[in-house]
């Protein structure tokens, strides 16, 4: 069917000046495979998502299994097997002190309920106007209305902004200590006025900013000032749990546990739709009354699928079975090296790697998410049956973990032979 003949409306994708969507009939590994066999190298994972790899065989089993005893279940009053087994298993994993999970269905959702349950907490503890939340400038929370008003405003949401609420903006610490100083000062400010219910973080990198890092004694020190003015951290590991930044979460590496905790992509190994937000007994505890108007107010119909939550439960049991962090670490040497290699040739500068996460922007006049030259890379890896998907001038690199050396060379061959050809269609 042609895109013109497609009922389908894609994600993030201007129909006007974009090719056809390309048809994929299976996934296998690193790869997108369509109906003729072409094999293209899924570079982002499939927007972040696919961590193990395409269909895992042991995700595929779990799925399968729960699809032959269950389908969605009511989880207002009920609950069942998979949903329980998968919440202690978070629980047991996560960082210490939470210990309780609700689930959601993505990202977007599962920092909003987040949001929702600082604002509640607040709320049911009688003080209501704490209700100001904070968040890093370039930051990107989802596209919900409570999530767009968290991340930074921008095109994502420049037609939305009548809707959006107002939050308080932290500059993004750099390495410097200068940097960080600067945003601890703000931080410290703005927790005195005994109005801010939670600071809300992507831990260590900005996902759809930039692919922006920030320093893990930073996030200490930040989290250190929330405590000391009571105020709730939210750890947005949406994009950076499951591995991405070379710990299985990423506030690992500051040494913090925070009181609530964003999970989703790469939760089911990238198989199925489902979040998770992880919260301390403290906020739970705050919803927790005989006062039913202190409940907490929030569900989708497709809360903890059974079948979603059984390929949650798979992916934790790979990374008990398998040599995941191995396989990380191992993907983070190559990233570091091929990315640090691009450094220099024609426009590309700041190469940036931490984990499994790389990126190089292209130096153009119209840099910004809108950056022509993005959608003309686009083109051209994929030519060379490649996917990357630039953020505006922004390339990045994150593929799942089972890809091999010899893929990781071809990743950065199309790129930089893709940056070269896009330049010269620029200049012509």
């Amino acid at each position: 069917m042609s895109a013109e003949a497609s009922p389908v409306w894609h994600p993030f994708t201007q129909a006007a000046v974009e090719p056809a969507p390309v048809a994929i009939a299976r996934t296998e590994g690193a790869c997108l495979v369509t109906a003729d066999g072409r094999r293209i190298l899924d570079a982002i994972s499939s927007w972040w998502v696919v961590t193990h790899g395409h269909r895992h065989p042991a995700i595929e089993a779990a799925i399968i299994a729960a699809a032959g005893r269950l389908d969605q279940v009511i989880f207002a009053g009920f609950t069942h097997q998979p949903a329980e087994d998968l919440a202690r298993a978070l629980v047991g994993i996560a960082p210490a002190g939470l210990t309780r999970v609700f689930y959601s269905d993505s990202g977007s959702t599962a920092v909003e309920v987040a949001i929702k349950m600082a604002l509640g907490t607040w709320h049911n503890r009688g003080h209501p106007g704490r209700s100001r939340i904070l968040a890093l400038e370039h930051a990107y929370h989802g596209d919900t209305i409570g999530t767009m008003s968290a991340g930074a405003r921008g095109v994502f949401n420049a037609a939305y902004g009548p809707l959006l609420f107002e939050v308080g903006r932290l500059p993004l610490p750099g390495p410097g200590v200068r940097e960080a100083a600067v945003a601890i000062e703000r931080l410290e400010s703005e927790c005195r006025g005994g109005r801010v219910a939670a600071l809300l973080v992507e831990p260590l990198v900005l996902g759809a900013g930039g692919m922006l890092a920030w320093p893990a004694a930073t996030l200490a020190d930040m989290a250190e000032v929330c405590r000391r003015h009571d105020v709730l951290l939210i750890a947005d590991e949406v994009m950076t749990g499951f591995g991405r930044t070379g710990t299985l979460f990423a506030v690992e590496q500051a040494g913090i546990a925070p009181d609530i905790l964003c999970l989703a992509k790469g939760l089911t190994g990238g198989a199925l739709p489902l979040a998770a937000t992880l919260a301390s007994e403290e906020v739970y505890q705050a919803h927790l009354s005989r006062d039913r108007t202190k409940t907490f107010f929030h569900s989708s119909s497709y809360t903890a699928n059974p079948i979603a939550c059984a390929a949650g439960l798979a992916n934790l049991g790979v990374w008990e079975a398998e040599p995941v962090l191995q396989r990380i670490a191992a993907l983070a040497i190559r990233q570091q090296a091929a990315v640090g290699a691009l450094a220099g040739k024609g426009p590309l500068r700041a190469p940036r790697a931490i984990g499994t996460i790389a990126a190089v922007d292209v130096a153009v006049p119209d840099a910004g998410y809108l950056a022509s030259v993005g959608l003309a890379i686009r083109r051209a890896a994929l030519a060379r049956d490649v996917l990357v998907r630039p953020l505006g001038n922004t390339i990045y690199v994150m593929p799942p973990y089972c890809v091999t050396a010899e893929e990781i060379g071809s990743i950065y061959g199309a790129i930089e032979e893709s940056v070269a050809e896009a330049m010269r269609e620029h200049a012509a």
